[in-house]
């Protein structure tokens, strides 16, 4: 006997052009109780077919698809007005930075685990939750520098990394850098909640500023700027996961 479908259970469509997959996932999904109808496409364009045709809270899709892609299909679905939840799901790791631009709620690996699919189901409904509530404006803080013995201001939002030096913290902005006396440690832990990550012992980064994130033999590295930073192996799942992590605001005041 089917369980009941609770008011506030997810209606999904799940992507694959290769049937395994796609069932899997599609088994995976309706094993949780948080999901109340699981719908499948063998393509882009047939999932477009659907969408038009059902309301659809969440897609997850392949990326490698033959016709219209994964990538493709996101572009289209941000265009909606009323635009389902993506998530990816993917044997590649190489569309991570791609998939954070189209506000991917999450990047699933092949092959999928359970818990990383209940992961992604509560992103969805978390960041349907979200959208429900109004957003309050966030202050931008300053922090007070010392320059050629004169104290300025530099706005948090202008701050694109920061960079340990012992006790100091070396604010880099797009205009120069700014030497304080704050530890990285307590700058980490402030601001958190504005998009800011520790990547390596050393280096804080503003993640919105991230524009690019490579991976190579196991080492990662982000490009700020136009400076490539490293991401030290203990924080590079993290970091991942903060990037694909739905944004809730901005830092511009």
């Amino acid at each position: 006997m089917p369980r009941p479908t609770q008011p506030a259970a997810l209606t999904v469509l799940v992507v694959d052009d290769e049937a395994p997959a796609r069932n899997e996932v599609a088994w995976l999904l309706d094993q949780d109780e948080r999901v109340g109808r699981v719908l499948t496409a063998a393509s882009g364009t047939a999932a477009l077919a659907a969408l038009e045709r059902e309301h659809i809270d969440v897609v997850f899709s392949d990326i490698s698809m033959p016709g219209l892609d994964g990538m493709q299909l996101a572009r289209v679905i941000r265009r909606f007005t009323e635009r389902p939840q993506v998530v990816f799901v993917t044997a590649h790791d190489t569309h991570a930075v791609d998939a954070f631009d189209l506000d991917a709620v999450d990047y699933l690996m092949k092959p999928v685990r359970p818990e990383r699919i209940g992961e992604a189901v509560r992103r969805c409904l978390a960041a349907s939750e979200r959208e429900t509530q109004p957003s309050a404006p966030e202050d931008d803080e300053t922090i007070a520098v010392e320059l050629g013995g004169v104290t300025r201001f530099v706005p948090r939002s202008d701050i694109h990394w920061v960079q340990a030096q012992g006790d100091y913290a070396r604010l880099h902005t797009p205009t120069g850098s700014h030497l304080v006396r704050i530890p990285l440690a307590t700058l980490e832990e402030q601001w958190a909640d504005a998009g800011f990550v520790r990547i390596h012992r050393s280096t804080l980064v503003s993640t919105r500023h991230i524009s690019e994130i490579h991976t190579d033999g196991g080492r990662c590295t982000v490009i700020v700027d136009d400076t490539e930073l490293q991401v030290s192996r203990r924080h590079t799942r993290h970091l991942r996961g903060t990037l694909l992590r739905p944004r809730t605001g901005t830092d511009d005041g």
